[in-house]
Parts: C-alpha cells; structure tokens; sequence
C-alpha cells in the first residue's frame, strides 16, 4: 500500500556520510515502489527552500541555524510551525527520523507524535554510558523513543547497544542493516596508481572516527614504507591534527587531504586507492567498509561495535583500535598486495552485491511501515504517560507547550487553509510519459 513519508535529519546532501547515503538511497528505493517520499533537512550554505533530486525526491532546507557540528539548535518550539506546516501540505503519514545525533530528527518525532503520526526512528550510532556526552544524549534518545512507535537498527550489536541505553523494549526495535548500490560503486583497477600503494580515508575527521590514530599511523608508516601515499576525503574539526603531522614530517607530497568530496565523486576516491583504512573509535555500521569492499579495496578496519558483523573475513583485516594493532594489521595488508594474495576486486563487488542491496533494505522497512501503520493512535495522556517512564518529569511542561501551541495554530493556520501538495512517485511517471 503507498504511504506518504518524511524523512527527517540533521544529515543529507550535500553534507557526505553515511546516514545522508541511507536517507537518499532508501527513499529512492521507497520513491520506486509507489510511495511518495520527502526529505526535512536544514540548510547548506546558500541551498535553502526546496529542491527536487532523482525521481523527484522533494527536499525541504528548511531556513535553519546551524549551532554545532552539522547540528541544529534543539528548541523543540521555534521550528514547529514550519514543521507542521510541512507535514500537512504534504500530507505525511509516517515521519522517518535519523541519527541520535540530530537535534531536527528528534524534534520530528516529537512534533509527529503530538500531530497523531506514526514515528520510525533509525539509530546509525554506538554510544557508551560512562562521560556526560553520552548520558546525555542516552538520556535524550530515551525521552524520544518513548513516544516512538518503532525503532530500526543498523547492526545486532547496534540494536544491543539501543535496547540498554535508551530503556526501550526490545519488541520495538528491529534490525535492517545497510547496502550499497554495487553498480556505482564498482572496481575500476585503471585509475590506480600503479608504481606505490594508496590508503584511501574517506571519513568525518571527528575524534570518534578515530583521526588521533590516523595521525600517528601516518607518522609511523611514512618512514617506513616511502612507496605507500595517503588520500584522505572528509572534513571536521579534527583536519587541524592531519596537517600538523603533513607539514611537521614533510609529506605534503604523500598526504593529500581533499576536503568534503560530493558523494559523485566517492567512487573515483575508492577507486584511485589499494588499501582503505578505517580507524573508528565506536561505529554501529560502517557504510564506507562495504564501499571500499565493492571498489575491490583491500579493508583495514578497528573491530568496534557492529563493524565485525558486517563483511566476511577474507574481505577485511580487522584490528584492536590501538597505534600498534592498525599498524600490524596495514603491514600485512601490504605485504598481501605486494605477494597477489589479495582477493580479485570484481569478486568482491559480486560478494558485497549478494550480502547487501537496497531493494532488501527496503522490503524490509515497508513491513515496519505496514506493521506501525495498523496500531492505534495514541491519546496525549498516553504519550504522556509514555515520556513520564523516561525520569525526566519536566520534558512533560515542554511536550504539554508543543501541544497548545499546536492547537494555537489550527486556529491562526487552519487546515483547510494550506494548499496540498500534489503526490508524485516514479510510477506515476512513468505512466505519464508512456
């Protein structure tokens, strides 16, 4: 049955990562089975307002702030009325939000639920319980899925890591991993160098992607190894750190550092290297393994949270996140490239296009849609009651606010006053153009 949903997210294009991949890659999967699909992001430098992408994907930029790190400031009040205003033009019946990260996908799950919408939250993340950071965003993630009616994680292990921080039933939360599109992410062996070995890096450059152990492994192995070049695509605050160590040891002729890459261009990166490096300090799913992996890539990887779940072994090395453990673990990488004993990188793009593709993803999302769809709306004394089993007493003064000043606005903005959107999905048009 087509169903109407949004996307929600801090994180999308032009921004790269992999919780902006699965956005759009899901919801062309979604756009292409008959349902109609549009994405709530903030704005990107100049791009604000709406834009159209493939299969007429719509996109609202909504005219946003940024406060930190891609991220929102989380008012919880300010946004509402562009928000709702949003949710009933375009008629949405499931709002879709992504990334404990994201102050927007946390803001429309709240705002989802006081409308009597039904909520999907996605976790991409692992967190721990010990420093403030984490305790308070375990405590935030709680307070949202409280209200939610389902959540999805990326990895078992991710789905472990959900159910104990956050207090949430383990029956409300499913696990669907991620996929790639294998087809543009193929082996193209041409474009790599063919006289010195490249480890490619394509990563937000955050500490929690493990960028202080990028800077010491690139301190360690130069020396050692003068044939083996670095390319690293990916910006954050951390980028400092990598050119201190390029211009302290002299290697700015071995380390390129390119900067935000637009994901078009992540093919041609993956494919210019022999060896792809991951140094992930915690990870629940790591898109750009499987990436690398379907470029043929050889996969150095730290074994942290879902990362060992998620390719086989003969396709990667995977380490302890420590200096020494990486080094060995990118010394035999090597010393497997050099000797030929590396699997055949059209082999591994045919392994990584049996094991993920969207088409499952999707199928897999559609039943938690249809599964949600049937339950019963709640009351706003059930959603209260529902917020009250997270601790937070006071959270309730501020959902109770949310609900006035929505009812405040279907007085002053009266439904019947803003004009619907008309529906579009592929299959319409391509009715339309036979």
């Amino acid at each position: 049955m087509p169903r109407k949903i949004c996307m929600m997210s801090d994180f999308f294009y032009p921004n790269m990562g992999g919780v902006e991949e699965h956005i759009f890659n899901l919801s062309q999967c979604l756009i292409s089975n008959g349902h109609k699909v549009i994405v709530i992001t903030h704005s990107y430098g100049n791009r604000t307002g709406v834009r159209y992408m493939t299969n007429g994907l719509k996109v609202y930029y909504l005219p946003i702030r940024v406060l930190y790190n891609q991220c929102i400031l989380p008012t919880m009040i300010c946004n509402i009325p562009l928000i709702r205003y949003i949710f009933i033009r375009e008629s949405v019946e499931i709002v879709h939000s992504h990334s404990a990260f994201s102050a927007l996908a946390h803001e429309g799950l709240l705002i989802g639920n006081l409308m009597g919408l039904k909520t999907v939250f996605t976790d991409h993340s692992l967190f721990g319980f010990a420093d403030a950071s984490a305790v308070i965003t375990n405590k935030l993630l709680e307070i949202s899925l409280s209200g939610c009616n389902h959540c999805i994680c990326v990895s078992h292990t991710g789905k472990e890591n959900t159910v104990l921080r956050a207090r949430v039933d383990r029956q409300r939360v499913s696990v669907i991993p991620n996929a790639v599109d294998t087809y543009t992410f193929s082996p193209a062996p041409q474009l790599r160098s063919q006289t010195g070995i490249t480890i490619v890096i394509v990563s937000r450059l955050v500490y929690r992607k493990g960028v202080d152990l990028l800077a010491q492994i690139i301190s360690d192995i130069s020396p050692k190894y003068p044939e083996v070049n670095f390319l690293i695509a990916g910006d954050g605050p951390k980028r400092w750190l990598l050119e201190e160590v390029r211009e302290r040891q002299g290697l700015q002729h071995r380390v390129t550092l390119l900067g935000t890459v637009e994901h078009t261009e992540v093919k041609n990166v993956l494919n210019k290297g022999h060896i792809f490096l991951n140094t992930s300090l915690t990870e629940a799913y790591c898109m750009a393994i499987v990436e690398a992996a379907a470029c043929g890539l050889l996969v150095v990887s730290t074994k942290v949270g879902g990362i060992p779940e998620v390719l086989p072994n003969e396709l990667i090395y995977l380490t302890e996140p420590t200096v020494p453990a990486l080094m060995k673990g990118l010394e035999t990488a090597i010393s497997d490239l050099k000797s030929g004993k590396n699997v055949c990188p059209y082999e591994c793009n045919s392994r990584i296009r049996q094991l993920y593709n969207w088409a499952n993803v999707t199928a897999r999302t559609e039943i938690v849609y249809d599964a949600i769809s049937v339950e019963k709306t709640r009351t706003l004394e059930e959603q209260l009651s529902s917020y009250l089993l997270s601790g937070v007493w006071p959270f309730l003064v501020v959902v109770t606010f949310c609900h006035l000043f929505l009812q405040f606005l279907d007085i002053i903005v009266p439904r019947r006053n803003i004009d619907i959107a008309k529906d579009f999905c592929l299959k319409n048009m391509k009715r339309y153009n036979k």
